[in-house]
């Protein structure tokens, strides 16, 4: 029975870089990790052994460190867009034809000290001390193909609680079940979230502003959260994905998971105390996980289930 080479692709995964911009006393940091993935004409690599249209991974991890100083960072999605763009446009003979590139991105802070001690080292000025900040990860992924682009931007561990306006009742029962209704619960979860642009790169278009657009998702999503009475984590997904769909034009599909980072009233009676929605267990596994697609009508999905 013959075999098939089937779908592959390489590149070098996690390259992490850290730019710093030394332009005046206050300097700014991109703290990214990269990964580079390309498909194309590499059967040979596999089938033969045959290195000649293979460029070497360490090739790629080379040039994601100095496309970070030729090309600086202005935000992560731009970043990848002009790599890929490299890897499909420029790779000798052409033999790339796909170059996927997904980002992650860690945001810093700079660290505030009371005015007293603002002087130090000789500065006027503490422009060079950060914090790590943002309990969340930016993340993207571009892929360019020859002739588009796809960005898809997202987030991870974001963490988020509602104290109250929760509940969970009404669900199917069988022998099974243990589970007692609720009337007032604790909703917290863990957001991963991505979403997909309109954006494809065709006849000189416009990028969108990717960092205001990516704080602005953000906040419609925060806001969705807290501002849903919710019967049910999956209500507050649609809620959360709607209002980013209702609110920013330029993204046309967003997909959620959801944990659900559940919290259990503990029984207090042994101690003669009455636990009135005060105290809570809070586990860490085992959770419902909740997932789903919100996207405008006539998009077809494309953000691929995890």
């Amino acid at each position: 029975m013959a075999h098939v080479l089937g779908q592959n692709q390489y590149g070098k995964a996690e390259n992490r870089i850290v730019r710093v911009y030394r332009d005046s006393t206050r300097h700014e940091i991109k703290d990214l990790n990269v990964s580079v993935s390309l498909q194309g004409e590499f059967e040979d690599v596999h089938l033969t052994g045959s290195n000649a249209n293979c460029l070497p991974t360490d090739t790629t991890k080379n040039t994601v460190y100095a496309f970070a100083k030729e090309y600086g960072i202005e935000s992560a999605e731009a970043f990848g867009i002009v790599l890929a763009r490299h890897f499909v446009d420029n790779t000798e003979r052409g033999v790339v034809h796909s170059a996927r590139i997904r980002i992650e991105e860690y945001s810093w802070d700079r660290i505030k000290t009371p005015d007293s001690s603002a002087r130090f080292i000789g500065a006027d000025e503490v422009g060079h001390s950060f914090v790590r900040t943002g309990q969340e990860t930016r993340t993207c992924e571009v892929v360019y193909d020859g002739e588009t682009v796809q960005v898809i931007s997202g987030l991870k561990d974001l963490i988020v609680m509602n104290s109250t306006n929760s509940e969970f009742w009404g669900y199917i029962k069988d022998k099974y079940t243990t589970l007692q209704e609720a009337y007032d619960r604790i909703l917290a979860t863990q957001v991963t979230a991505r979403w997909k642009y309109g954006f494809d790169g065709r006849d000189n278009e416009p990028q969108p502003n990717w960092n205001r657009s990516y704080n602005h998702v953000k906040r419609h999503m925060l806001e969705a959260f807290a501002e849903t009475y919710s019967y049910s984590l999956q209500q507050t997904l649609h809620a959360m994905g709607t209002r980013v769909l209702n609110n920013r034009a330029e993204v046309d599909e967003v997909r959620l998971e959801l944990p659900n980072k559940h919290h259990f009233l503990v029984d207090l009676e042994p101690f003669g105390l009455k636990n009135e929605n005060e105290v809570y267990y809070a586990a860490d596994r085992m959770y419902g996980l909740i997932e789903g697609t919100v996207h405008r009508e006539g998009v077809v999905p494309v953000i691929p289930v995890a």
